[in-house]
């Protein structure tokens, strides 16, 4: 799931080396530039609020923070999520799956898909990420040739990243929380994948399993979990990086949602706005958090990159054994 907000700045990916270790740099990527401007005014948020859930974020105005703090402290977001746990008998997790299989499932399969039948945020949402999948194939393709590679997409979704690895040649286990959505990718990659003689390498059809993060076992090269972070709360993001890590012999690639001032205002007015459907709880994560729990596990970030649209902004990040 893709995390978004009412920025608008150029999609952009670099190398930040830390100033603790090396990096590689990569080349910057030439990309469509967005005119920068401040987000739009208050009144936007109506016509948007039906767009708005836990991780599409409503427009306010730059001048509005004064008044917003006194709306924030009146709002109660935790008690809409104590009774959405409630209706699903759990916690955070079984919303997730909830969602991912029912409203939330539809939602993310048109901003996933190509069909024309989406509003100009899911539109905007889809083109951030893309630019997310296509900074990792070119992460992963600067190693070397895919062919052969095992590759363990945790949190799949549809399957926009595992299809474009298997066409590669890389040899792909994918899975995801929801089986609506595991269901979905399957049925994609046969469609894309089985028969095509067009192709450099002859592509074997990943394996998908319903599952979640903390039921992945196996070893792979590389471990690669786009958007999924932004389900748990840093408490438990910092074990469920170490587990990621432990999976992976060469390389674990993460995107998450940026922790900053602006980004977590922009969240915290979002929650007022959670739309006709039923939203799931979004975390955000400073990079100094995630960076840390790399640490302690023996891992270093070796690249980073920001990805933002209008509506979508990522933190990806790619980390090797120290």
């Amino acid at each position: 799931m893709a995390f978004s907000a009412p920025l608008s700045s150029s999609i952009c990916f670099h190398t930040t080396p830390s100033p603790s270790f090396s990096s590689t740099t990569i080349p910057k990527l030439t990309t469509t530039t967005w005119p920068r401007r401040l987000p739009a005014p208050p009144a936007a948020i109506p016509p948007l609020a039906a767009d708005v859930d836990g991780t599409t974020i409503a427009v306010i105005g730059g001048g509005s923070v004064a008044a917003l703090a006194a709306v924030l402290s009146l709002a109660d977001p935790e008690r809409r999520r104590r009774l959405q746990a409630e209706e699903v008998g759990g916690g955070d997790k079984e919303v997730v799956r909830e969602y991912f299989n029912n409203s939330g499932f539809q939602r993310w399969k048109k901003i996933y898909g190509d069909t024309d039948d989406v509003n100009r945020v899911q539109r905007d949402i889809r083109l951030g990420h893309s630019k997310t999948v296509e900074n990792v194939l070119k992460m992963l393709a600067d190693e070397g040739p895919l062919s052969g590679v095992t590759v363990c997409d945790a949190g799949c979704g549809t399957g926009s990243l595992s299809i474009p690895l298997a066409k590669e040649g890389a040899i792909v286990s994918a899975s995801d929380i929801s089986a609506s959505m595991v269901a979905e990718a399957e049925k994609n990659a046969r469609e894309e994948l089985s028969g095509k003689d067009n192709l450099s390498v002859v592509p074997v059809l990943p394996k998908f399993e319903v599952k979640d993060l903390e039921s992945l076992d196996g070893k792979y090269d590389t471990v690669v979990c786009l958007d999924v972070l932004i389900h748990y709360p840093q408490s438990k993001a910092d074990g469920m990086i170490a587990h990621l890590a432990s999976l992976a012999e060469n390389r674990l690639i993460l995107s998450f949602a940026p922790k900053t001032f602006y980004y977590n205002l922009l969240k915290r007015v979002g929650e007022l706005f959670p739309g006709p459907s039923k939203a799931t709880r979004a975390y955000l994560h400073a990079e100094a958090d995630v960076e840390r729990a790399l640490q302690k596990v023996g891992w270093r970030i070796r690249k980073r990159g920001l990805i933002t649209t209008q509506f979508y902004f990522a933190r990806l990040v790619e980390a090797v054994p120290a």
